[in-house]
């Protein structure tokens, strides 16, 4: 049996450009945290560049696994993550309302971040084995919506409707790459826009309070609309070019809840400005650019729709975070990559960014697109 490891794979070129664009994003963050602490490495800052480093460590060494390797373990990877969910739902650990985790003793595991690279690799596998002639068939679409299903509705459970649907995001964008006919994608949407009553009466108390609040934010100002009332001042105050590096007020003084996770994007906008924010999505655009351009010139199949789902789903997490603060989406609790504090999120997209740049790997040993 071959190794899984890529031989002489210490010879391969080492990704300079797409390793000092990942270091900048986090190098930011650490900043946008430093001055969220009070000017203080302690505690956000120093725990967001040990991660950052534990978890760029960790990707380079999933881009030396083979692909042919990665594909075998897809299924065995899906089913152990289901499994964990299953696990959180007789034995997870309550935080804050919140059923998600399970306790390990050593550390606290939350299995739906794994879910979403999971599902992402095991649709990859089943369509990169389905002939393209038989796309329209229902034995094509019954396996993807099993697999989907069943994730998504454990993390509805817990309750966490961000995480479900990033997950389904992940999923349907390679179901939608992998070329199923469009009346699916365009008859299922007409269905959920149908339900959208039903759906919205199935959600928890606070579920539908932010989704009222997100439609009429003012209702309820120093209530449940004061999150996103706050992170609309501070992003609007900032202006042009910020207030400057150690002098935002509204994270300073403590008016913007989440300052450091989910509104970080504010923090930053009020002391860097509409400038600072520009920056910060050209350098997820430059990202997202290397991803897609990895996905296209993927010599495998597999490859193809690994990559441009796990692409999708990094973007997912900015795009949606970013709608979030300015008050265009639902506040769903997304945090936004290599900015926010905490390990969950950047352990799942420094493991995407690990696989995709195991199939950039791939490409360029085999010379390019052969199928």
């Amino acid at each position: 049996m071959s190794s899984p490891i890529v031989p002489n794979a210490v010879a391969q070129a080492f990704p300079w450009k797409l390793t000092a664009l990942l270091c900048a994003l986090a190098g930011f963050g650490t900043l946008v945290l430093f001055s969220a602490a009070g000017g203080s490495m302690s505690p956000w800052a120093s725990a967001h560049v040990t991660r950052f480093v534990i978890f760029l460590i960790m990707a380079f060494v999933i881009s030396f696994v083979r692909e042919d390797f990665m594909r075998m373990m897809t299924l065995p990877a899906f089913v152990m993550v289901l499994l964990a969910l299953f696990g959180v739902e007789l034995l997870g650990a309550v935080k804050g309302g919140s059923q998600r985790w399970l306790e390990l003793g050593f550390m606290r595991l939350q299995p739906s971040e794994f879910m979403k690279p999971a599902v992402v690799l095991a649709l990859a596998h089943f369509y990169g084995m389905v002939p393209p002639g038989h796309m329209g068939r229902w034995s094509s679409l019954w396996p993807a919506l099993v697999a989907l299903g069943l994730p998504m509705a454990l993390v509805m459970l817990q309750p966490d409707l961000g995480t479900a649907i990033a997950i389904g995001v992940g999923g349907v964008t390679v179901a939608f790459l992998a070329g199923l006919p469009m009346r699916w994608f365009v008859g299922t949407g007409l269905l959920g826009l149908a339900s959208l009553p039903v759906l919205f009466s199935m959600l928890h108390e606070y579920q539908q309070n932010r989704v009222l609040t997100f439609l009429n934010p003012e209702s309820d100002p120093l209530g449940t609309g004061y999150h996103i009332t706050q992170s609309k001042i501070a992003i609007g105050s900032g202006g042009l070019f910020g207030k400057g590096f150690l002098n935002g007020t509204q994270s300073r003084l403590n008016y913007l809840p989440e300052r450091q996770t989910d509104f970080v994007f504010a923090t930053m906008s009020e002391e860097w400005g509409l400038l600072g924010g520009l920056l910060l999505i050209g350098g997820f655009l430059l990202l997202f650019r290397w991803g897609w351009r990895v996905a296209l010139g993927s010599s495998s199949r597999f490859g193809r729709l690994a990559a441009g789902g796990l692409t999708m789903t990094i973007f997912f997490y900015m795009a949606v975070n970013l709608l979030m603060v300015v008050g265009l989406a639902p506040v769903v609790g997304i945090p936004l990559p290599f900015m926010s504090y905490g390990g969950s999120s950047m352990l799942t997209v420094m493991i995407c960014i690990g696989i995709i740049m195991s199939i950039d790997r791939q490409t360029k040993r085999s010379g390019g697109r052969i199928d």
